[in-house]
C-alpha cells in the first residue's frame, strides 16, 4: 500500500513528472490509458469548438468568423510546434531547472513502445498537448475586434514556446518550482496565470476598440456562448480529472471537485447581479461558471468537495469584483475578461490550494500537506510560483509583442478595417450571410 507521503507526492505533480522510460506493452494500464485518451479528447474539445464558441457569441457579427478562426488556426500551429520542440522543452529529460532540453526535438527516442509511467508515452504527450492549445487561446479574448491575424498567429506561436513551454516545465517537467513543491494539479499557474498576464500586457499594449465605453458592444449570440460555455464545462472534467494520469480516486475527487466549484462560481455571479440589479444575466452565469473552474484547476488535486464550495465561491466572488473593477474603473479594454476571469481565478486558487491542502481543517480538509510542512511553508511556495510566473510572463510577453509588431509592420488593423469587421478584413468572409 501506498504512504501518505507518496500519495501526496503523486497528487501534488499530477504524475506529471513520472520520467519517461521504454517497457513492454505489460506494464501499460488499460484502464489508465483508455481515461487518458479520453481526457485528451475532452481538453480538445474545450478549445474546438467550447471555447471557440465561447469567445465567438460574445463578439459583434462582423467578427465572429474572426474569432473562430484564431482559435481554430492556434489549435493547427501549437499542434506542429508541440511536435516540434515543445515537448522536448517542457518534458525533455535534461535535470536543469529551467528547460527539458531538445532530446525530445520531433519525438526522438519515441515510440509505440515508449511508457510514461503506465500509459503510453504518446498518449501522456498528446494530452500534454492540448494544454498547449488552449492556453494561447484563452488570450483570443484580450485581442478580439482588433488584431491582424498575421501578428496573431506570429505572436501565439512565439508567446507559446518562451512563456508556456518553460513555465510547463518549471512546475510540471522537473523544474525548480517543481523541486520545491509547488501544488498546480492541472494549471492554475501554468495555464491560467500565464495566459491572464499575457492577455493583460496584450490589452495594455494594443489599445482599447475605439467604441469601447462609448457605444454598445454586445455579444451577438448568447445562446453561442451558452452552447460554447456548456461544452467548456464538460471538458474541464478531463483537464483536471484527467491530470491525475490514472482512472482512480485521485481523478474522480478532481472531477467531482471541479463541478462542484464550476456550479458554486456561477451561483454565486448570479446572486451578486441579482442583488446589485435585481436579475441575473445569462452572461454572468456562464462567466462566473468559468471563474469556478479556473479557480479550482490548481487546487483539484488537493481539496475536497466542502473546500470545493469555498474555492468556487471566492472565485465567482474575487473574479466578478475584478471584471467590474478592470472595466469601470481603469477602463482596460480585456475585451472577454481573460485576465479578471483566468488570471485571478488561477492565482486565487492557488493562494488557497496552499491552505485547503491542510489535512486539519475539519470539513474542509483537503489531502494534508506533504511531510515536513506547513500551511506557512505551503503559502510561501504558492506565493513564489504565483509571482515568478505571473513577472516572467508579462515581460516575455511585452518582448514578444514588441517584436511581432516589428516583423508584421504593427500589430492592430487600421480603423477602417476595424469599423468594417475582421470577418471581411482578415478572411474576406463573412460568419454570416444577411
Amino acid at each position: 500500500m501506498k504512504t501518505h507521503t507518496t500519495i501526496m507526492k503523486s497528487l501534488l505533480t499530477g504524475a506529471l513528472l513520472l520520467a519517461p522510460s521504454l517497457a513492454s506493452a505489460q506494464d501499460i494500464n488499460g484502464a489508465n490509458t483508455a481515461w487518458i485518451l479520453t481526457s485528451t479528447a475532452l481538453v480538445l474539445f474545450m478549445t474546438l469548438p467550447g471555447l471557440s464558441l465561447f469567445y465567438a457569441g460574445l463578439v459583434r457579427t462582423k467578427n465572429v468568423l474572426s474569432v473562430l478562426m484564431q482559435c481554430f488556426s492556434i489549435a493547427v500551429v501549437i499542434s506542429i510546434l508541440w511536435l516540434l520542440v515543445g515537448y522536448s522543452i517542457a518534458f525533455g529529460p535534461s535535470g536543469s531547472a529551467w528547460w527539458g532540453g531538445l532530446d525530445r526535438v520531433l519525438f526522438s527516442g519515441i515510440d509505440i513502445n515508449s511508457v510514461s509511467g503506465d500509459i503510453p508515452e504518446t498518449v501522456f504527450a498528446a494530452f500534454q498537448m492540448t494544454f498547449a492549445i488552449i492556453t494561447p487561446a484563452l488570450i483570443v479574448g484580450a485581442f478580439v475586434e482588433r488584431i491582424k491575424f498575421s501578428s496573431m498567429l506570429l505572436f501565439s506561436i512565439l508567446w507559446t514556446l518562451f512563456v508556456y513551454f518553460p513555465v510547463a516545465y518549471w512546475v510540471w517537467g522537473g523544474g525548480w518550482l517543481f523541486e520545491r513543491g509547488l501544488i498546480d494539479f492541472a494549471g492554475g499557474t501554468v495555464v491560467h496565470v500565464t495566459a491572464g498576464v499575457g492577455a493583460l500586457v496584450m490589452a495594455l499594449v494594443l489599445g482599447r476598440r475605439k467604441d469601447f465605453l462609448q457605444s454598445a458592444t454586445l455579444p451577438h449570440n448568447l445562446t453561442m456562448s451558452f452552447t460554447g460555455a456548456a461544452m467548456l464545462w464538460v471538458g474541464w472534467f478531463g483537464f483536471n480529472a484527467g491530470s491525475a494520469l490514472a482512472a482512480d480516486g485521485a481523478a474522480g475527487m478532481a472531477l467531482f471537485v471541479t463541478h462542484i466549484s464550476a456550479a458554486t462560481g456561477a451561483l454565486s455571479w448570479m446572486v451578486i447581479e441579482w442583488i446589485k440589479f435585481g436579475k441575473p444575466s445569462g452572461l454572468g452565469a456562464i462567466t462566473g461558471m468559468v471563474a469556478g473552474l479556473a479557480t479550482i484547476t490548481p487546487a483539484s488535486g488537493s481539496v475536497g468537495p466542502a473546500g470545493a464550495l469555498l474555492v468556487g465561491l471566492a472565485g465567482g466572488v474575487i473574479c466578478y469584483f475584478a471584471t467590474t473593477f478592470m472595466k469601470q474603473s481603469l477602463k482596460i479594454d480585456d475585451s472577454l475578461d481573460v485576465f479578471p476571469v483566468h488570471g485571478v481565478g488561477g492565482i486565487v486558487g492557488t493562494f488557497l490550494a496552499g491552505i485547503l491542502v491542510s489535512a486539519n481543517l475539519g470539513i474542509f480538509s483537503g489531502n494534508g500537506l506533504a511531510e515536513g510542512s506547513t500551511i506557512g511553508s505551503q503559502l510561501t511556495v504558492q506565493l513564489t510560483g504565483i509571482v515568478a510566473v505571473a513577472v516572467y510572463t508579462a515581460v516575455l510577453t511585452f518582448i514578444i509583442i514588441k517584436l511581432v509588431s516589428v516583423l508584421t509592420a504593427g500589430i492592430r488593423v487600421s480603423e477602417d478595417q476595424e469599423q468594417m469587421g475582421l470577418d471581411i478584413s482578415d478572411h474576406d468572409e463573412k460568419g454570416y450571410s444577411m
